[in-house]
């Protein structure tokens, strides 16, 4: 069945991984943390053949891109509220670090937040190079305030037969709550929730 990102973007599988930490240090949490990362392996438009300028074409439905991965990291939380949030991608060794940058742009991030139910914070990204089987660490912040301490995170993502040489993988993050029984002060949730009433 042929979607809508099939129409711009050669995907050749999804993958995706789920936490649920239940108790940490001997300690229950009253609700489950659950982590989810979703991530597309897609062959690369521009692989091996050398310097491009320009990459818009990359950039232009990354929209449809994020809407997808969105909708299906939400899912991965259960029916639980997104809370946390985070985005990155792996560049084959054919393809290149910028190419997957120009994939994960805003045009990708607003439909992102559209996706999960909304967002006001700049969504932390990581990028690199690698091969299948490499780990990324995508970063998860806070949706709706990049500076509160208590949502930073990450999840790790790995993809056993991917990206490989002419690929790269875009990939999404999303958590339902805060770092379990953090401790370390400054800005928290309810403050900004008063601030923005």
């Amino acid at each position: 069945m042929t979607s809508e990102v099939d129409k711009y973007y050669a995907i050749q599988s999804y993958h995706s991984v789920v936490t649920e930490t239940r108790q940490l240090g001997g300690k229950r949490l009253e609700v489950p943390l659950i982590k989810a990362a979703v991530g597309a392996v897609i062959t690369d438009p521009f692989a091996g053949e050398g310097f491009h300028d320009d990459l818009s074409s990359l950039t232009k439905h990354s929209a449809i891109l994020g809407l997808e991965l969105g909708r299906r990291a939400l899912e991965l939380l259960g029916g639980q509220p997104v809370e946390g949030y985070g985005k990155g991608g792996i560049a084959g060794a054919n393809s290149a670090q910028e190419h997957v940058v120009s994939c994960i742009t805003t045009v990708f991030g607003d439909a992102f937040r559209e996706a999960i139910g909304g967002g006001k914070a700049w969504i932390s990204s990581a990028s690199k190079m690698g091969g299948p089987g490499v780990q990324l660490d995508i970063p998860l912040a806070y949706k709706d305030e990049v500076y509160v301490r208590s949502h930073y995170d990450a999840i790790t993502l790995t993809i056993p037969d991917g990206p490989k040489a002419n690929e790269f993988v875009i990939c999404v993050a999303v958590s339902s709550g805060p770092r379990p029984f953090n401790r370390v002060g400054g800005l928290t949730v309810a403050d900004v929730v008063a601030a923005q009433e």
